[in-house]
């Protein structure tokens, strides 16, 4: 994915050439690394970041500098840097047809190189690195570092967490994994088709968590003959395996045949991923990910909220809490479930689901599409529980997940600002001490 932020650097530091031209640090995106995750986009404050089909581009006359889509980025691939004169920037529609970052050329002979970082790209190193040190830390919180990024959510693990391994595996590396299990859950009668599939890695080292993510490689070429890049899905199971003891994952994967606007289509991944059969080799980048994850500490709380697919991160950490308290050497806190699908029977693994006991899990659906029933959405049953979320809220070991369509965020925040409300809580600064904390975690796409 190429994406350019030209960033002017400060008159005093970008000495100007005898025509007058300035030289810039243009801000690129690495195509090799990048997951098309759309994190950068949505992170950005100003509408900067765009994309088409194939790669994401920051349009140079609208980026601030601000860097807050630096330290979201799961594998890194925003932070890099090219110094370039400013009448040759690399414009936008070649960097859509990159396919890896150009080496950066010397400068022009008699320009000097006089460019620093702005204040901006410094402070949004500096946030980067800390949560790189923060994955790394273990038992203790991590002080609290200036958010960059104005879109809602932490950009840091809970303290608790485990450290995750990310970015073992690249598109120039992919590692192999065979399918050693691929079956529906969804109803036969749904109007849309979900899909549970086990990867297994063998020999192969592949460590997740709970929360982390992984890049799957369709193959074949697209329209521009160019490889397929790799589409991100959310692990479903626990860290230690979809079976116990396995070096395996799961996946909850929907066959997509319509576009966001209801138009036929065909996901190329997607289908292919659904249409695997046992003993298939598939080719796996990843795993991807570093603060969208579970803690691990005595009584902490989840309050999770999803909506179709979106389901996957949950299950896998509704999983492996089960099997810690299957084990008795675990004092599990709060385990509260808000899920949302159109039907019951598009809601991905329903009869395990209900088949968890209460007293462990307190599961609460709503289905938006039931024929003969009331639309109903995961905010109106947030509203409906309000007293039993504002419990949560005010518990300072309550971890907060959100994870769906973007279009369910508005309504979700808002249904958490009406509940926290109802305590006297002001939501503005719960959500700030939240995401401080590592406790708010949103992954809507």
């Amino acid at each position: 994915m190429s994406a350019v932020t030209a960033e002017l650097v400060p008159p005093s530091s970008a000495p100007a050439d005898p025509a007058g031209d300035v030289v810039i640090r243009q801000h690129l995106i690495d195509p090799e690394i990048c997951i098309r995750c759309n994190t950068c986009e949505e992170a950005c404050p100003v509408g900067a970041i765009t994309h088409d089909e194939r790669n994401y581009v920051v349009k140079p006359d609208v980026c601030e500098g601000c860097m807050a889509c630096v330290p979201p980025c799961p594998t890194g691939a925003i932070d890099n840097w090219r110094r370039i004169l400013k009448s040759a920037a690399y414009p936008i529609a070649e960097q859509f047809l990159w396919d890896e970052l150009p080496d950066e050329a010397p400068l022009p002979e008699g320009i000097a190189d006089g460019t620093t970082p702005s204040q901006a790209e410094a402070e949004a190193t500096a946030q980067a690195e800390a949560l790189v040190a923060s994955a790394a830390s273990f038992g203790s919180p991590e002080p609290v570092a200036a958010t960059a990024a104005k879109r809602l959510g932490s950009t840091i693990k809970p303290w608790s967490a485990a450290h995750p391994y990310a970015n073992l595996y690249g598109p120039k590396n992919p590692v192999t994994a065979t399918v050693v299990g691929n079956y529906r859950v969804t109803e036969a009668d749904a109007s849309s088709v979900t899909h549970h599939i086990v990867l297994d890695f063998g020999a192969m080292p592949f460590p997740v968590l709970e929360g982390q993510s992984i890049g799957i490689v369709a193959p074949g070429v697209d329209a521009r003959g160019k490889p397929h890049h790799p589409r991100q899905y959310s692990v479903a199971s626990p860290r230690n395996g979809e079976r116990p003891g396995y070096n395996n994952v799961a996946l909850t994967v929907k066959r997509v045949t319509v576009d966001h606007q209801g138009r036929p289509v065909t996901g190329v991944c997607s289908n292919y991923v659904c249409d695997l059969k046992k003993g298939d080799t598939v080719q796996v980048t990843g795993p991807f990910g570093t603060s969208f994850l579970m803690p691990n500490h005595p009584r902490s709380n989840l309050l999770m909220i999803c909506t179709g697919t979106g389901s996957a991160p949950m299950r896998a950490m509704t999983e492996y809490r089960r099997r810690l308290r299957a084990s008795g050497k675990f004092d599990s806190g709060r385990l509260m479930l808000f899920f949302g699908a159109r039907t019951e029977q598009e809601l991905p693994y329903f009869g395990p689901l209900m088949k968890l006991p209460r007293d462990f899990i307190d599961v609460n659906l709503a289905f938006s599409r039931t024929p003969g029933r009331p639309k109903r959405y995961v905010q109106d049953l947030l509203r409906e529980r309000a007293a039993d979320v504002l419990e949560l809220l005010k518990d300072e070991n309550t971890f907060v997940y959100v994870c769906g369509l973007k279009s369910m965020e508005e309504g979700v925040v808002a249904a958490l600002r009406d509940a926290a409300g109802q305590g006297g809580m002001a939501w503005d600064a719960l959500a700030a001490k939240l995401e401080r904390e590592g406790r708010l975690h949103l992954e809507t796409y």
